[in-house]
């Protein structure tokens, strides 16, 4: 490909919107543009990208007997009805009305497609297990999109499932696509992705796990040990902590004139925020309230709870629904309350902390020396305790005791065991050998293409550019050519690029004839891992620079063994991506 031919242009500047690295590189690179907000245009040098990540994840789908196929974007929203998600999932979900007045959906994910294909299909356990998957468009109506393709709206994505007899056998499967997601990993180039588990949310389902490539721009914190023993998305990651009991003392009530927050709390009583108890009132979409207590110095994790509580939705409460129960905004405590009113949850480390500062149900007033045991009295029996803190970096582990590490991630796949709750709602069932009717286990497994091209960059960049991994990079070779017009340069370069092209190679030649310093910023923008130099200079000397994108390698060939040595180095470097 010549470079003057070549669809998208560079662009000097940082795009005023753009914030994360990917997404100012791959605008500043001209491999995306936007056509409205989550919603982008891929040009060649990006759809090339993808087109490569894609074939590694057929090849590692088809290693574990993947059987490709392809839905439909646009699906009845009675299958949705059918599985319950149209009404559990939020507006994230776009439906709309055909001109026949039929209700439809955009596809954000497909089991229930799959399902109805899979039930028309499948009649026998002779049939089982297999797998299907597709790389198809979804759409996504987020709220709030952000950091270029890391979240969108519209995306496409390789989305596998897997139907299998029984559980045990789910269990096995699901391990063979582990196993594939580390290798499309690895061969895509990622530097560090964690495998880790994490909550199955609106997936459903008893296991899941998400591959997180680590990066500071990622959206997922998660928390691991210094030796990879422990992994866990902060959604479900806990803790050994231990809360050490001590005497009671006597309760006591004192003045708190002002003190709703915790932080003024405490510094007004002169006292660690892990002496305090902090209540937290929520809501569902229903309406019904949940009264919380946590100890001071940790956090509510909402989606804990929210599991804890089998419900979606969780909002802060207002006031007049705080204090609908008798409860104090600011001031709030469960005790000496109508728990008829509210379900009360508390956490761990406020059910087994001792002495704890707590609300009094008086505004501006406080209680000293709190505990659970003591203080609760008969109204214990109607308060649930559950683990529903964050986690915190350096608490231990709950295996080991080892400092708990915190990272950013970016997910760029995940895969869930999702069990009988589809086919079971959808009534897809086999006949097993006894001829009884059975539900089908269910196994899903996603990766996020753009995404995972965005998160290459977060994870391989310098000041200048992507440093694009072999096995991905737009073109396998970038020959420029500096003043083209020079006499035998411009015959050099064209020589060359005929020989490398009938050689097998993919390579983009810069035939622009710019000034070197702009050739080479779109050389770096473009980031293909090997570069040729022809100048006047080098010409003359009867020799071609060849380096690497990343610097490391540097080195002048005679103009006679350039073709040679580029094939090598090209073959050396597929056989390694290919081994990988």
């Amino acid at each position: 490909m010549r470079l003057s031919q070549l669809l998208g242009r560079s662009i000097r500047e940082t795009p005023r919107d753009a914030v994360t690295i990917s997404h100012i590189y791959l605008m500043r690179g001209g491999y995306a543009r936007p056509v409205s907000t989550g919603i982008y245009s891929l040009l060649p040098l990006g759809r090339k990208i993808t087109k490569k990540i894609e074939q590694i994840i057929r090849e590692e789908m088809d290693r574990v007997d993947g059987q490709e196929i392809l839905m439909p974007l646009v699906l009845p929203a009675e299958l949705w009805e059918e599985s319950g998600r149209y009404q559990s999932v939020g507006s994230e979900l776009l439906r709309f009305q055909d001109r026949n007045e039929k209700q439809m959906v955009l596809g954000m994910t497909h089991e229930e497609a799959v399902v109805h294909l899979v039930r028309t299909e499948i009649n026998s356990y002779k049939q089982l297990p297999f797998m299907v998957y597709q790389i198809q468009t979804k759409y996504r109506d987020e709220a709030r999109p952000r950091a270029g393709l890391l979240r969108v709206r519209e995306f496409r994505m390789k989305d596998g499932y897997s139907f299998h007899v029984n559980s045990e056998d789910l269990d096995a499967y699901y391990e063979r696509v582990h196993g594939a997601y580390s290798r499309i990993f690895r061969r895509l180039g990622m530097k560090e992705v964690i495998s880790i588990q994490s909550d199955t949310g609106m997936m459903g389902g008893s296991i899941a796990h998400e591959f997180m490539a680590v990066a500071d721009a990622g959206e997922d914190t998660i928390f691991v040990t210094e030796y990879g023993s422990y992994k866990a998305n902060r959604e479900v990651a806990t803790s050994a902590v231990e809360f050490a009991g001590a005497d009671p003392l006597p309760l006591k009530k004192v003045s708190t004139p002002d003190m709703k927050t915790i932080e003024g709390l405490a510094t007004f009583l002169g006292i660690e925020t892990a002496q305090t108890g902090k209540a937290v009132f929520y809501v569902d979409s229903a309406g019904k309230l949940y009264f919380v207590v946590i100890r001071g110095d940790f956090e509510v994790n909402e989606t804990k709870l929210a599991n804890h509580l089998q419900v979606s939705d969780l909002q802060f409460a207002e006031d007049s629904q705080i204090e609908a129960i008798g409860a104090v905004p600011g001031y709030a405590s469960p005790m000496n309350l109508n728990l008829d009113k509210v379900r009360v949850v508390f956490d761990q480390s406020a059910r087994h902390s001792s002495n704890l500062v707590v609300g009094a149900n008086e505004k501006d007033f406080h209680y000293l020396n709190f505990n659970f045991d003591r203080d609760m009295g008969d109204l214990a029996e109607k308060v649930e305790v559950a683990d529903i803190a964050n986690a915190r970096e350096g608490d231990p582990d709950p295996l080991d005791g080892l400092p708990l590490i915190m990272k950013r991630g970016i997910e760029v796949g995940n895969i869930f065991q999702l069990g009988t709750k589809y086919s079971d709602l959808m009534n897809c069932r086999f006949l097993d050998p006894k001829g009884k009717s059975q539900p089908m286990f269910m196994g899903c497994y996603g990766i996020g293409v753009e995404r995972s091209m965005a998160s290459v960059i977060e994870q391989s960049h310098d000041q200048y550019g992507p440093l694009w991994p072999f096995s991905i990079a737009p073109f396998e070779v970038h020959l420029c050519a500096l003043n083209i017009n020079k006499e035998g340069v411009g015959e050099a370069a064209e020589k060359l690029y005929a020989e490398m092209i009938q050689a097998g190679l993919d390579v983009l030649y810069d035939d622009r004839n710019e000034k070197a310093g702009s050739a080479f910023n779109d050389a770096d923008l473009i980031g293909v891992p090997f570069r040729l130099i022809v100048s006047p200079k080098n010409f003359e000397n009867g020799q071609v620079e060849f380096k690497t994108r990343d610097g490391k390698r540097k080195e002048m060939w005679g103009m006679d063994e350039v073709v040679g040595k580029i094939v090598a180095i090209v073959n050396e470097a597929r056989a390694e991506a290919r081994d990988v």
